[in-house]
């Protein structure tokens, strides 16, 4: 069985289609894995659900900022610490006209009472008897993620008894894989919104069969200058910061 697992969309279906197709190009799956983050800080955030909802053998969940266009909650800083630092308010204001853009985006669209039924993880044991869990961030929360400068004592924590031999994860925009305690971490990094020098699209192709799993990461190229065209000519509300992730310029 082979099964194509990513995560981070962000509303970009100009990226998510590039993994498609190179995923046809690598020989096709059996089936998909999306970790969540689907919509918010994008420039499409409904497309992307109905590119997803296509896709034969599909298994979708809850990232974070799915979360958040569900309950209203919103990414740090909280409006109360503008009561200790009014120099704040322009970056609150900022990320509530960015995710009710995208609210308002998704209720026109029908998506957010399907979106609210997802789950917040996915479980699978493969051919050889390997537990596969797939998360947004860590089995601890969808907040917390797994990225490269964390200790093998703080992986544990995120860990916890997630009852898992693979922990296949997204959230941090850092594809990395590491193992602790016998489990076997992969971050398969980001489709969209690159926070690294690499603009690339990132995922990862997982095949198993009696014998063992194993882990493909591919990394794919697609048209940022066209996303950064397309944000601009929707009149997104937060276009300089979607744009910021695709500045050639921007490092980690």
């Amino acid at each position: 069985m082979r099964l194509a697992i990513f995560s981070d969309i962000h509303g970009n279906p100009i990226a998510l289609r590039a993994v498609l197709e190179d995923i046809e190009a690598a020989g096709g799956v059996d089936g998909y894995w999306a970790l969540g983050d689907f919509s918010a800080i994008g420039y499409d955030p409904a497309t992307i659900f109905d590119v997803l909802t296509n896709l034969p053998n599909r298994v979708m969940i809850k990232g974070n900022t799915d979360r958040y266009l569900l309950t209203g909650e919103r990414p740090r800083p909280a409006i109360e610490a503008v009561v200790n630092d009014p120099s704040l308010m322009p970056i609150i204001l900022e990320i509530n006209t960015n995710f009710g853009w995208t609210v308002g985006y998704l209720a026109a669209c029908g998506w957010l009472g399907w979106m609210d039924k997802l789950p917040t993880e996915a479980r699978l044991t493969l051919p050889d008897g390997t537990r596969l869990l797939g998360v947004h961030a860590s089995p601890k929360n969808d907040e917390l993620g797994f990225d490269p400068e964390l200790t093998d004592d703080e992986c544990r924590e995120l860990l916890g008894d997630c009852q898992a031999d693979v922990v296949v994860c997204g959230h941090t925009h850092q594809a990395l894989e590491r193992r602790v305690d016998g489990v076997h971490i992969v971050n398969v990094g980001n489709v969209s919104n690159p926070i690294t020098a690499d603009k690339r699209a990132s995922y990862v192709i997982l095949e198993a069969d009696e014998a063992g799993y194993r882990i493909e990461p591919r990394q794919v190229d697609y048209d940022s200058d066209i996303v950064m065209q397309t944000i601009r000519a929707v009149r997104h509300p937060a276009a300089a910061y979607l744009c910021s992730f695709y500045e050639k310029d921007k490092t980690s």
